[in-house]
């Protein structure tokens, strides 16, 4: 089979090669998939960097995020049958930037069929993270107002029609006319170009004052510090990520003068200490994109010759939507 592996770390143009490998084989509690599609996320570049939290052994092959189809199962599968059509995430170091990935059981799900295989592909992580960041940690209520940094990102995207089914109004933070066309396509109610204008002003504008009852903050950085300029009493900032590359310091005293929280979302790590909430997400996830509430925003569409390159725009913060891999053949 044919599949992107990297044998040194750097920047993804650079490191990620194309090569000819011998498949994997499922092991126990495992499943071997056949690739449909592969949606492209910013943890893969940082794997290509070598900066993410977890570092597979080299040579690896990244692709967190698929859809795909079941080929061979291992010892010990129970609930996933040959010829199923799952989303998930790949068990690196054999990821979904290959022909064929392997996939751990308990992160296999079901694709719904409303979906595309490229929108099924990108409904796994991005809108996890957006779900569990507005629910679980937030607890976005019908009627809040939501500040959404990085909003035509891969996680911000997802946050935007998340926090729209659950009936909130939206406020989208982009860099350029591009991505707040693509923003005010995903439903925000509003769209602040940073290049152009304050989203503190705009977003105390719009609530009269108030503020924002959730900041969804994937950014970090100065996005982070000026978004407690304008959180509301008892609002809520998620701390997603850190894409600026920097790490703030919030000045605690500052949250306590103001009445607002900070929360931590890593994830993954619902992921290892209450497995059952990913599948109590996914189920809830696949009904609203049945309703139609949800759906991925794929902008573009890549195959071998242009993955390195797109991964490499999409680390450089260059991509709009939602980028997906589709292997040759």
């Amino acid at each position: 089979m044919r599949a992107f592996r990297v044998h040194e770390m750097g920047e993804p143009g650079e490191v990620l090669r194309y090569e000819t490998v011998d498949p994997p084989s499922p092991g126990v509690a495992q499943v071997l998939v056949r690739v449909r599609a592969a949606a492209v996320n910013f943890p893969d570049a940082l794997l290509c960097r070598g900066e993410y939290q977890s570092k597979p052994p080299l040579p690896f092959t990244p692709g967190l995020e698929l859809c795909a189809e079941v080929t061979e199962v291992g010892d010990g599968v129970t609930g996933v049958n040959v010829g199923d059509r799952v989303l998930g995430s790949a068990e690196l170091p054999t990821g979904g930037f290959a022909d064929y990935a392997l996939m751990r059981e308990g992160a296999v799900f079901p694709a719904p069929a409303s979906l595309s295989d490229d929108e099924a592909a990108s409904l796994f992580i991005g809108y996890q993270t957006g779900w569990f960041a507005l629910h679980r940690r937030a607890a976005l209520q019908p009627g809040e107002t939501v500040l959404v940094h990085a909003a035509a990102g891969g996680v911000g995207s997802a946050a935007i029609q998340l926090a729209k089914a659950a009936g909130a109004r939206v406020i989208g933070v982009v860099g350029g006319p591009e991505k707040a066309k693509v923003a005010t396509e995903l439903g925000a109610d509003v769209v602040v170009d940073r290049n152009t204008d304050d989203f503190v002003e705009v977003t105390k504008d719009l609530t009269e004052g108030r503020g924002a009852d959730v900041v969804f903050d994937p950014v970090g950085g100065d996005s982070f510090k000026r978004s407690t300029k304008c959180i509301a009493f008892e609002g809520r900032i998620v701390i997603i990520g850190f894409a600026s590359g920097t790490i703030p310091e919030p000045a605690l005293n500052h949250a306590l003068i103001k009445n607002y929280s900070l929360m931590g979302l890593h994830w993954g790590l619902y992921r290892q200490r209450a497995p059952e909430t990913i599948g109590q997400a996914h189920t809830r996830l696949a009904e609203l994109a049945d309703q139609g509430l949800v759906k991925p925003l794929v902008s573009e569409r890549v195959g071998p010759d242009a993955l390195a390159d797109g991964v490499q725009r999409l680390a450089d913060g260059s991509t709009v939507g939602r980028l997906v891999y589709v292997p040759a053949g």
